[in-house]
C-alpha cells in the first residue's frame, strides 16, 4: 500500500478514534454490558430477517438502473450488493463498490465506467433519501441538535447540485460530447479517445435517468429499502424496550448514513456510534442505554450482510485478496 494510502487509512482510523472517545467518554463499560445482554434475541433475529428483505429492494433499484442498457437478473445483483456492502464493512477506499462493479462487468460484460456511473447514481438517491428523512422527521420528532442541522446543510447541496449535473446529462447526453471534444483537443490523440469512450459509457450509465418507469421504480425501490432498515432500527429498540417512534429511527438513518461523508475507518465504526447515540440522547433516552443500543444495532446491519458477503465471494471463486486487492483488480479489468 501506497504512503498516501497509508495516510488515509491512518487518518480514517484517528477521525473513528475521536468518535468513538467522545460517545463513550464517560460511560461506565460493564453498566453499557448489562445492558446488552438484557437484549431480547427474538427480535434481534427478526431484524436480521428484514435486513436482508431490505437488501432485496437495493439490488432490485440496482436492476432499474442497469435495465436501460443491460437487463440483469435479480438473482446476479443480489450477490454483488452483499459483496459490496461486506467489501466496505471491511476495507478502506470503497472496496466493496469497486468490487461489485468489477464483478457486474466479469458476470455480465458490463463495462466498468458504465457500472460506476450507475453505482455513483445510487449513492446520489440515498443522499437524497437520507436528506428526505431527515425533513420528515423533523416533522414529527421534536429536537433541537446542531449538529443535525450542520450535516443537512452541508449535504444538502452536494446531493442536489449531483442530482441536477445528472438530469442535465441524461437529458442532453451531447452537452458531455462536446465538452470532451473541446477538452480532447490538448490531449494526445490516444488519450483523447479514450476519454470519448469513458464519456460514452457514462451517458450510458445515465440512461435510467431517461426513462419514466425506471427512475419511478428505482426511486421507489430506493425508499422501500431505507424504510426497512429504519424498520430494523425500530425494532432494535423493541429488543431494549424503548418508547421511541417510528420518525425517530427514520431521523436516525439519515442523520447517521450522511454522517458517511466523514472519512472514518471501514463501517463507521465511531462514527455511527456517536450520531446515533446523538439522536436517541435528544429524545430523552438516557446515555448508557442509547449507546448500548448504538453498539448493537450496528452490529445487527454489520455482521449478518458481512458474512452473506464474503460467502458470496467465496462463490465467485474469489477469497479475501479480491477485497485488499480491489483497486489493483479495477486497473487490470480496464
Amino acid at each position: 500500500m501506497k504512503i498516501n494510502k497509508w495516510f488515509a487509512v491512518g487518518f480514517g482510523l484517528v477521525i473513528s478514534l475521536v468518535f468513538l472517545w467522545f460517545a463513550f467518554r464517560d460511560l461506565n463499560p460493564a453498566e453499557v454490558w448489562q445492558q446488552i445482554q438484557q437484549v431480547n434475541i427474538g427480535w434481534i433475529l427478526l431484524c436480521v430477517l428484514a435486513y436482508f428483505v431490505g437488501s432485496t429492494f437495493i439490488s432490485l433499484r440496482w436492476r432499474f438502473l442497469l435495465r436501460s442498457t443491460q437487463p440483469v437478473p435479480l438473482r446476479t445483483l443480489m450477490p454483488l450488493v452483499w459483496i459490496g456492502y461486506m467489501g466496505n464493512n471491511l476495507y478502506p477506499f470503497r472496496a466493496g463498490e469497486i468490487l461489485r462493479i468489477i464483478l457486474l462487468q466479469r458476470n455480465t460484460g458490463i463495462p466498468i465506467a458504465r457500472g460506476a456511473t450507475v453505482v455513483f447514481v445510487e449513492r446520489v438517491l440515498d443522499g437524497l433519501i437520507m436528506l428526505s428523512f431527515i425533513i420528515i422527521a423533523l416533522l414529527f420528532v421534536d429536537i433541537q441538535a446542531v449538529e443535525i442541522q450542520q450535516m443537512a446543510s452541508i449535504a444538502a447541496p452536494l446531493f442536489l447540485g449531483a442530482v441536477a449535473v445528472f438530469f442535465v446529462l441524461a437529458s442532453r447526453p451531447n452537452l458531455l460530447r462536446r465538452l470532451l471534444q473541446i477538452t480532447g483537443r490538448i490531449l494526445p490523440e490516444r488519450i483523447h479517445t479514450l476519454v470519448i469512450r469513458l464519456g460514452d459509457e457514462v451517458i450510458e450509465g445515465l440512461q435510467a435517468l431517461r426513462s419514466p418507469v425506471n427512475l419511478v421504480g428505482a426511486v421507489l425501490c430506493t425508499y422501500s429499502g431505507w424504510m426497512i432498515e429504519a424498520g430494523i432500527y425500530w425494532m432494535v429498540s423493541f429488543a431494549f424496550g424503548l418508547n421511541v417512534s417510528y420518525p425517530t429511527m427514520l431521523l436516525t438513518v439519515g442523520v447517521v448514513n450522511l454522517a458517511g461523508l466523514i472519512p472514518a475507518s471501514p463501517g463507521q465504526i465511531g462514527v455511527f456510534e456517536f450520531f446515533v447515540s446523538l439522536v436517541l440522547l435528544a429524545v430523552g433516552v438516557p446515555s448508557t442505554t442509547a449507546h448500548a443500543y448504538a453498539l448493537v444495532v450496528h452490529v445487527v446491519i454489520w455482521l449478518p450482510v458481512t458474512l452473506a458477503g464474503f460467502a458470496s465471494l467465496v462463490q465467485q471463486g474469489l477469497g479475501w485478496g479480491a477485497i485488499s486487492h480491489a483497486r489493483e483488480l479495477e486497473k487490470a479489468a480496464s
